[in-house]
C-alpha cells in the first residue's frame, strides 16, 4: 500500500487528532480519493515526520489522527546556500526542485547584470510563494523532513557582500581550480553562487573573489544554470557530505 507523504504548515504532535487543512484534504480525499482508515505521513519542515490514520473524511473534510513521531537522518552534513541568478521559463522552478532533491539548505534568487527577468514587487511576491511551494513539494518527494527556505530575491552584488559563510564559492567555467583543492569548514556552512544563461560578467566574478568567493569549475564543460546547482551539490556531497 502507498503511503502518501504531504506537508502541513501545522503544529504536530504525537496521539493528537489534526484537522486536515483544506488544500491537503483537496489532495488526499478528492485527488488520490483515499478513505478513512488509510494511513499517511505528515511533516512540518521541523525534521522528521509523523505517522497517521486518516478519520472522519467527509464531503468538505477530513481528520487524521497522529500516532508517533518517526525521526529522519537523511538530512545531508553540509549547510550549502545557493545563490541563483533568476532565469526565465521553468528553469528556474527546476533548479529550486532539483537542488531541494539533492540536499540544499536553502536558496537565495539573485538579480545579476545579465539577468533578464524582471519583477515589480506584486510579481516578486507571487513568484517567491511559488518558488517555496516548489522547495515543499520536493521535500514532500525526496522524503525530506526540512523543507528549505527560499528568501526573496536581492541583488546579486549585496548577496556577495554580505555572505558570512567561511567557505565560499562561484562557478565559473574559466576557473581550473578544482574543488578537491579546498578543505570543507569546520561548521560545513557553504556558499555557492551560479550565475544566469548569459554567464556572470568579469565585474562580477571580481566582485566575488574580492568578498572571499572562490572561483570553480566543475569539469571542461559548461553547464547550464539549471544544471549548475545539481552537479555542485553531487560533488560537494561526494566530497563532504553523505554520498
Amino acid at each position: 500500500m502507498r503511503i502518501p507523504r504531504v506537508y502541513v504548515d501545522a503544529e504536530l504532535k504525537e496521539n493528537t487528532r489534526f484537522a486536515l487543512p483544506d488544500t491537503t484534504f483537496q489532495h488526499l480525499c478528492k485527488v488520490l480519493r483515499l478513505k478513512t482508515g488509510h494511513p499517511i505521513r505528515l511533516f512540518n519542515g521541523q525534521g522528521g515526520q509523523y505517522h497517521a490514520t486518516l478519520v472522519e473524511v467527509e464531503k468538505r473534510q477530513a481528520k487524521a489522527d497522529i500516532t508517533e513521531f518517526e525521526p529522519l537522518h537523511n538530512e545531508s552534513p553540509l549547510k550549502v546556500t545557493i545563490g541563483q541568478t533568476l532565469s526565465r521559463g521553468e528553469r528556474m522552478d527546476y533548479a529550486i526542485q532539483k537542488s531541494v532533491e539533492a540536499g540544499v539548505y536553502a536558496i537565495q534568487p539573485l538579480f545579476s547584470e545579465r539577468c533578464e527577468v524582471k519583477l515589480n514587487d506584486s510579481r516578486i511576491e507571487k513568484r517567491l510563494n511559488h518558488w517555496q511551494q516548489i522547495a515543499i513539494s520536493a521535500a514532500e518527494q525526496s522524503g525530506r523532513g526540512i523543507v528549505p527556505k527560499v528568501y526573496p530575491p536581492i541583488a546579486l552584488d549585496t548577496w556577495v557582500a554580505e555572505c558570512s559563510d567561511l567557505l565560499k564559492f562561484t562557478l565559473h567555467h574559466h576557473s581550473a581550480k578544482p574543488l578537491k583543492n579546498f578543505n570543507c569548514p569546520t561548521n560545513n556552512h557553504i556558499s555557492l553562487l551560479i550565475g544566469p544563461e548569459g554567464g556572470l560578467t568579469e565585474d562580477e566574478v571580481k566582485s566575488s573573489i574580492n568578498h572571499n568567493f572562490n572561483p570553480i569549475a566543475l569539469g571542461p564543460r559548461v553547464l547550464r544554470t539549471e544544471t549548475a546547482p545539481v552537479i555542485a551539490l553531487g560533488v560537494l556531497n561526494l566530497l563532504w557530505g553523505d554520498l
